[in-house]
């Protein structure tokens, strides 16, 4: 005879009979009769064709091959239909399915770090999809409705779709490989500075497509990528900035040297959150929107 399936609700006397040790305390905890429990099971065991508990000689029920095999399954299904119930009492709440956001590869890990551990333990039933972009592609995100809000680096656009909010900075600091020309110079002028090859990033999206951003060497590579940069940097084949946090490591281990360049006392790179005026975020997005633009 072909297995059927079981009920979610043979399942659940299953997992509380393997959980309380004993067909009496299941009926305790689910506020049925033993003998409701025993047909229960029994009902079960002759759908899947299995014999899922031992009784006979045993003063417990004591789980059989098949029912060892049987029980992760069953607990995978009481977990998602704990989460489904879970999800559907969020949404009949007003929470979102998914949030889904985009930051500037500037911002650091950190602070993305903190507010999404709080996130998930404030918003468990909501899903999140994160992407990372440079520059002008992440406010080219939100605006292509790929993403609900994001957190973008300065980026000067005019828009009646857009609301933006300041978010906070991180300093950008001038570095190279010890062994770089630079860094055996004892002060960096920017006329110096400018005769060697400056590593760039780059933009992927058309808002700011082919601006300069801090540039001022005559030579640079140009780079989609903050990793490869980073990469670029510590192998010595040129010189960049980058956000604090990311190098102070390096700087501390002498992978890298900070350039003292005589126009680079203070450089902010600034934040703000940015999303579509006629899109209004839920509130498991507004909170993490808050919460990221509040972080320092």
């Amino acid at each position: 005879m072909e297995p059927k399936a079981p009920t979610l609700d043979q399942i659940a006397v299953f997992l509380a009979i393997v959980e309380t040790g004993s067909f009496a305390a299941a009926g305790r905890r689910l506020g049925r009769a033993t003998s409701a429990v025993s047909y229960a099971i029994a009902n079960l065991e002759s759908q899947l064709g299995l014999a899922l508990f031992v009784r006979a000689g045993a003063s417990k029920p004591r789980l059989t091959e098949a029912g060892r095999a049987i029980l992760s399954d069953g607990r995978g299904l009481a977990m998602a239909l704990d989460g489904l119930i879970a999800k559907a009492k969020g949404l009949t709440q007003g929470l979102e399915a998914e949030v889904s956001l985009v930051v500037d590869v500037m911002l650091p890990a950190r602070r993305v770090v903190k507010a999404l551990d709080e996130f998930r333990g404030r918003f468990p039933t909501v899903s999140l999809r994160l992407r990372v972009e440079a520059l002008g592609a992440v406010t080219q995100a939100v605006l292509d409705r790929d993403a609900l809000f994001g957190l973008s680096g300065p980026l000067e656009i005019a828009s009646d779709l857009l609301v933006q909010t300041p978010a906070g900075a991180v300093k950008l600091i001038p570095v190279a490989h010890p062994d770089h020309p630079l860094a055996k110079t004892g002060k960096v002028t920017s006329a110096l500075a400018r005769d060697h090859v400056q590593l760039v990033l780059t933009d992927r999206s058309s808002l700011t497509a082919g601006r300069d951003l801090g540039v001022v060497a005559v030579k640079s590579w140009r780079l989609a990528d903050l990793g490869a940069k980073h990469a670029l940097l510590v192998a010595g084949l040129g010189w960049g900035s980058m956000p604090g946090p990311m190098v102070s490591d390096d700087i501390k281990r002498g992978r890298l040297v900070r350039l003292p360049i005589d126009t680079w006392d203070d450089v902010q790179y600034h934040f703000h959150t940015v999303h579509r005026a006629d899109t209004p975020l839920g509130p498991a997005a507004s909170w993490l929107m808050e919460r990221l633009a509040m972080e320092r």
